[in-house]
């Protein structure tokens, strides 16, 4: 029997707190990074905050099976951190990449930086540690409370109610609060709450990869240290698909395929026994194969996971609630930018907050128009990315370019930064103008070399200045395209 309840708690705001139209109790759906860090600024903030989570707890269960056991984290997540207190906490977590270490089919091995500037790299971090770290922060405050194993059915965005299940007791309760923020990732509730409810006009679009993803993994040793470089984000770039590795704290990597669903000769599709398995890696992966002898079990046990991205608009439904993180543009993993891209919405929110707007559709209305657009960005970037990773780190032109750019800014480190350097390291600047400018560079450069104007021989300074007007032309003709 379905027990319908209606929780409307009324919490003590803290002294002081002056609330935009009487708001002070906020709902936040979902747990997971981006709730978490959100539920924590806004306590910091004084707000009276309530988390459902559909998920167990995963300080006391472990949910991590199919999902990235670790993460890239870089400058703009770091800035999240720095907001809210935590950047030394998070660093204790980090282990540095400091940039590709490409894997050949005969196993020869060679390191393509991040940046020239050695003090720019970016991190391997447990998505469950930093997680853990980020709700114990946000429960210290008396002013937050947060349920797990109860499932978002549904959003009332115009009552500004959730529908919740509960797992264990299968009652259903009605959570009323005057505010809703959903981020409960790619599948979100609210979401879809938003476009069956036909009340206003809501785009949305979700567009998949023909590859998916399979976590591994490369235990320790049996003393406990890694079997290859630690320091390294580990690739092996095959054309149509590729192997990639992540350092963990306790000497394991863990290593994720991106193949074909369907094409290829091998594909996951029709890697369905044990024999092909082995043959596979052993044909395309040989020195990772020769680490992995665990490698059938992971492969049998770990699920397969589909690759996609989402934009949406709207995001807010007037002042009553919002979409935040991979629930507003999820987006596929390959520049390593999904969970930055989500604090460094916490980070976008916060500034509009401080704006002192009238009111919450004022402040939902700036914070969207202002961070769309580098969202969209950032999505199509990751795209970009993936291509690149798979299969243009192998490419000759491609490594000659990376070589130059290293130059560059090795030699010239506030005068030249490449696109990753951009989008990576460049956390003052938005996901869209990284993008405009590093996608000119990249041109640029490419040009320069094919059409022979440049070369690794030539002195550095003719070099960047030649980058820098091929840039600044290629900008010039997109600045022009977009008016036209």
């Amino acid at each position: 029997m379905t027990n319908n309840k209606i929780s409307n708690k009324n919490k003590k705001i803290p002294l002081g707190r002056e609330d935009l139209d009487g708001a002070q109790n906020i709902l936040i759906i979902g747990a997971g990074l981006c709730g978490s860090l959100l539920a924590l600024r806004l306590a910091q903030r004084g707000y009276n905050i309530t988390v459902y989570e559909m998920r167990p707890d995963l300080r006391k269960v472990d949910i991590s099976a199919g999902r990235s056991i670790n993460l890239a984290f870089s400058n703009r997540g770091n800035k999240a951190m720095k907001l809210v207190g935590l950047e030394n906490k998070v660093k204790a977590l980090c282990i540095p990449m400091n940039g590709r270490m490409i894997h050949d089919k005969a196993g020869n091995t060679f390191q393509s930086n991040y940046s020239g500037r050695d003090y720019e790299y970016i991190n391997s971090i447990s998505r469950g540690d930093l997680n853990a770290l980020l709700l114990d922060e946000a429960e210290k405050h008396d002013n937050v409370t947060i349920h797990f194993n109860k499932k978002c059915k549904s959003v009332d965005f115009e009552n500004t109610t959730a529908l919740f299940k509960d797992y264990h007791t299968k009652d259903e309760l009605i959570e009323k609060a005057d505010v809703i923020f959903a981020t409960d990732g790619a599948g979100s509730a609210m979401r879809k709450s938003y476009y069956l409810g036909k009340k206003f006009l809501f785009s949305f679009s979700q567009n998949y990869l023909t590859h998916g993803y399979k976590e591994l993994s490369i235990l320790p040793n049996d003393n406990g240290d890694y079997k290859i470089y630690k320091n390294a984000l580990h690739i092996w770039p095959r054309g149509r698909f590729m192997l990639i590795a992540l350092p963990n704290l306790d000497g394991s990597f863990t290593v994720t395929l991106f193949l074909s669903y369907e094409e290829g000769t091998y594909n996951f599709n029709n890697l369905t026994n044990k024999a092909v398995v082995q043959e596979f890696f052993q044909k395309e992966f040989p020195d990772a194969l020769a680490v992995m002898p665990n490698l059938v079990d992971d492969f049998f046990k770990n699920p397969t996971a589909p690759l996609g991205t989402i934009k949406c608009s709207p995001w807010h439904y007037k002042g009553n609630t919002l979409l935040m993180g991979d629930a507003a543009h999820a987006i596929v993993p390959f520049y390593g930018q999904g969970m930055n891209a989500s604090f460094e919405d916490v980070v976008a929110f916060d500034k509009v907050l401080d704006k002192n707007l009238d009111h919450w559709d004022a402040i939902f209305k700036a914070y969207e128009s202002s961070r769309k657009p580098d969202t969209d960005a950032i999505a199509d970037l990751a795209i970009d990315n993936f291509h690149e990773m798979k299969d243009h780190v192998a490419n000759p032109i491609f490594q000659e370019k990376r070589k130059l750019e290293m130059i560059l800014e090795k030699e010239f480190p506030n005068a030249y930064h490449s696109k990753y350097s951009l989008v990576t390291f460049n956390e003052t600047i938005g996901y869209k103008t990284a993008m405009q400018k590093g996608r000119a560079q990249d041109k640029a450069i490419l040009n320069l070399l094919v059409d022979k104007k440049i070369s690794l021989e030539d002195d550095t300074k003719h070099i960047l200045e030649k980058v820098k007007q091929e840039t600044e032309a290629i900008l010039e003709d997109d600045r022009i395209a977009r008016m036209s």
